[in-house]
């Protein structure tokens, strides 16, 4: 009986060791290929060991293919331990460097360094990194600590920094474009040397970190079982799971100092030995190390042999963050979250309001004073002033933001509301389900590579790419009934595919790089009065488009049973509404960039404010998410005068504050 429980626990081991050898076998081909092109192996050999300073060919290989190489297995395998360590702490499969904000938020700080003090990178910036990681995996803790760190909410608390974070690094790379260009490609995660210091920096600490995982890895064994066991043994959970953190922040902070933003090898690498048969913590520790390392260096070997073939730089990390998002959807059918359930905002719960007509008017009073000041008070080179209605020199700029403002927070606020009715799901919104992150994909590649673009164009393909965002939910949710959690992870997913995408772009060094910026952050500076006139038309016109269809809103969030049971279709229902949500968003994002947490919020504000039924709801989220955006447009001139902060930008810090506020308070 021992001899067979040894011989299984021997076949469970010798799978996570198999599969990491039949992965290493395109790594030792690819190494194979990329000496032989340079000239050989002997050749490679002698340069990595003894170069001869006449020739180039060996001076390249010493000083940048082998140097790179090292720094591909060091960071590879130091982002899969942080991210085993994030998911055995959390108790959480979806946990890594990437999905938690810890690489935002050091790259953020990077950046703050970088412009306002520069003397701190001196001091090491793996420092300055590790501080911004520990504040971003403490603002997730912070979120998420009243439900017990439950995965869902610790994935959704680590979206929204990880929106939060990427809002403020567009605001820096708005206004300092030029002094943080260079920080763009490694920024996406560039593992291209120029000599050994990387390596140098680098091995140290992930060797330190291999001997502090080591010394950890019997306490963490712990926290495998619940927490009242734990505790009966006498370990402080606390000081534990502080400990184990505290480790994987400091490997993601000294990876993300030298090599930039790695994206979900952390996440990969783990999950993979783990179903693989890899249970214990040591096996996942050691395999799943070897795995990390042996991934990136395998993607980067691939992206070296195949750079020919496009004219732009691509970043690793850039293509990790690509490979990685349809793992994660991949995954999420197959995670077992019960129990663990988004939990329901306090305002679904608020008491309805006894004259919403009232209401309502005193919204579209509030939206014509908000517009009012939008047009009318400014300032100038003398301070403060109100314009003349007349004076169309400066009304001809002013009105097109207001009115595209407006418009924007009309289809956002809009399309928010169909989609948290449709799915009973009071956290869905645009932003959140990845539905603008995929309009926001279409029309990048459609700025890119169509010849000349027109408006007409580019709303076309944002539609697209939203129905095809969709159309992804679908597939991925349906057997799960539209599960909630399951759709918020799938929007996590969609997101981090749109940063690769738009890491790819924005590191190309394309001069159109800057505009595509202004807009991701949401900027009304390129509207004229026709466009803005268009877009309010098509705003108005989709909005009434969804007045004959209050009566579904009303009944599916009852259920399928009771609204098959009422005479609905509900397939139709369902392909109608999506429809008009990607129409929506296509719009919209087009005009104020994918991510202002509008259609999130002015739903809320309106059940908030006690409008519960479906036609109240849509009127009122409507007024709130014009309101929104136009105090947000009027905001974003004022703030920083002379100078511009984009409304959408804006909205989303308001938005994301008032998301994190909410989770908070859950």
């Amino acid at each position: 009986m021992l001899g067979a429980t040894a011989m299984g626990q021997k076949k469970r081991g010798g799978t996570p060791a198999l599969t990491c050898w039949l992965l290493s076998l395109p790594l030792v081909v690819l190494f194979w290929l990329g000496l032989e092109a340079q000239g050989g192996m002997a050749l490679g050999m002698q340069a990595l060991l003894s170069p001869s300073f006449e020739d180039v060919d060996q001076l390249l290989l010493h000083y940048a293919w082998w140097p790179r190489l090292s720094i591909a297995l060091l960071a590879g395998g130091g982002l899969a331990l942080a991210g085993v360590l994030m998911q055995q702490v959390l108790r959480n499969p979806l946990a890594s460097p990437t999905t938690l904000g810890v690489a935002s938020g050091a790259n953020l700080v990077l950046m703050t360094a970088t412009l306002l003090a520069p003397g701190l990178l001196a001091v090491g910036r793996e420092w300055v990194a590790l501080a911004g990681g520990g504040l971003a995996v403490g603002l997730v803790f912070l979120l998420a600590w009243r439900r017990g760190l439950a995965p869902i909410v610790v994935v959704l608390a680590g979206l929204v920094v990880n929106l939060y974070l990427g809002a403020l690094a567009t605001a820096l790379l708005l206004f300092n474009h030029e002094a943080l260009s260079g920080l763009l490609i490694w920024g996406a995660g560039s593992l291209a040397q120029n000599g050994w210091d990387g390596v140098a920096i680098l091995w140290p600490r992930m060797a330190i970190s291999c001997v502090a995982a080591w010394f950890l890895l019997r306490p963490l064994a712990v926290l495998e079982l619940d927490d009242a066991s734990a505790k009966s043994l006498g370990v402080s959970l606390t000081y534990l799971r502080f400990a184990g953190m505290g480790l994987a922040v400091f490997i993601t902070g000294s990876i993300v100092s030298v090599v930039g933003i790695i994206g979900f090898i952390g996440l990969a690498a783990p999950n993979i030995v783990r179903m693989a048969g890899a249970r214990r913590l040591g096996e996942r520790l050691l395999w799943g190390t070897l795995l990390g390392a042996v991934l990136l260096a395998t993607t980067d070997l691939l992206l070296q042999n195949f750079t020919g073939l496009v004219p732009m730089l691509i970043p690793t990390g850039a293509v990790t963050g690509a490979l990685g998002a349809p793992l994660l959807m991949w995954l999420i059918p197959r995670l077992k979250l019960q129990g663990n359930r988004a939990p329901q905002p306090a305002a679904v719960l608020a008491n309805r309001h006894p004259a919403p007509g009232c209401l309502a008017t005193r919204l579209a009073i509030g939206l014509l004073l908000a517009a009012g000041l939008g047009l009318l008070l400014g300032q100038g080179v003398n301070g403060w002033y109100w314009l003349s209605p007349d004076n169309w020199n400066v009304m001809q700029w002013r009105l097109p933001r207001v009115v595209a403002a407006a418009a924007s927070g009309l289809m956002l606020a809009v399309a928010g509301t169909l989609l948290q009715r449709l799915s009973a799901n009071p956290m869905a919104s645009p932003e959140v389900l990845g539905i603008s992150g995929g309009c926001a994909i279409a029309l990048i590649l459609g700025i890119f590579l169509l010849p000349a673009p027109t408006s007409g164009m580019l709303v076309g393909v944002g539609t697209l790419g939203a129905l095809a965002t969709l159309l992804i939910l679908v597939v991925l949710n349906r057997r799960s009934g539209f599960v909630p959690e399951r759709l918020l992870l799938t929007g996590v997913a969609v997101t981090a595919l749109f940063d690769a995408v738009r890491s790819v772009m924005l590191a190309g060094g394309d001069p159109r790089g800057q505009q595509v910026i202004a807009w991701l952050a949401g900027s009304t500076y390129y509207v004229d009065l026709t466009s803005a006139l268009v877009v309010g038309t098509l705003a108005a016109l989709l909005t009434l488009c969804t007045l004959p269809l209050t009566r579904w809103l009303d009944i599916l969030p009852l259920g399928s049973p009771t609204t098959l049971a009422l005479g609905i279709a509900l397939s139709r229902a369902r392909l109608v509404l999506l429809l008009l949500v990607a129409l929506l968003t296509a719009c919209a994002t087009l005009v104020v960039g994918p991510f202002s947490f509008v259609g999130l919020l002015a739903p809320h504000m309106a059940r908030l404010l006690g409008l519960s039924r479906a036609h109240h709801h849509l009127l009122g989220a409507a007024l709130v998410g014009m309101l929104l955006m136009v105090l947000a447009d009027w905001l974003g001139r004022q703030v920083i005068f002379p100078y511009d902060m984009p409304a959408g930008l804006v909205a989303s810090l308001i938005g994301g504050a008032y998301f994190m506020w909410g989770l908070r308070r859950l």
